[in-house]
């Protein structure tokens, strides 16, 4: 039987994917930056999947993906579209933003209420 490696093995990985594609950018190398992409979301997609057991986990492998969209979406437009990428990379930062403030600000209340309701009345 094959076994999966472990989640952090696995982020330590995509930070790497990550890194050579930000370095790509930074070093305005057009045709790596771009293939970077690919790999690059494709282990933060794995993670995800990883992750979906553990609600805390997910909501921010979640965010990572909107934030390396937002990243990478606002590449792409500096390279290939005359730096006009940065309207969709705002939408996708925002929507990281939003899904960790969504968890944050309700989500763990509401759960926390819960958990002291039962522990009192039970």
């Amino acid at each position: 039987m094959i076994q999966m490696p472990s989640i952090r093995v696995n982020e330590n990985l995509h930070i790497v994917l990550w890194l050579v594609k930000d370095l790509a950018w930074l070093m305005e190398f057009r045709l790596l930056g771009a293939l970077m992409v690919a790999p690059t979301l494709a282990m933060s997609f794995f993670i995800t999947w990883q992750c979906r057991a553990e609600r805390r986990e997910l909501v921010h492998a979640i965010a990572v993906i909107f934030w390396i969209l937002a990243n990478s979406t606002w590449m792409i437009g500096d390279f290939y579209f005359g730096m006009r990428g940065h309207g969709l990379a705002q939408a996708f930062f925002i929507g990281g933003l939003t899904l960790l403030a969504v968890y944050y600000l309700v989500v763990l209340p509401v759960a926390y209420r819960r958990r002291n309701a039962r522990a009192t009345n039970g």
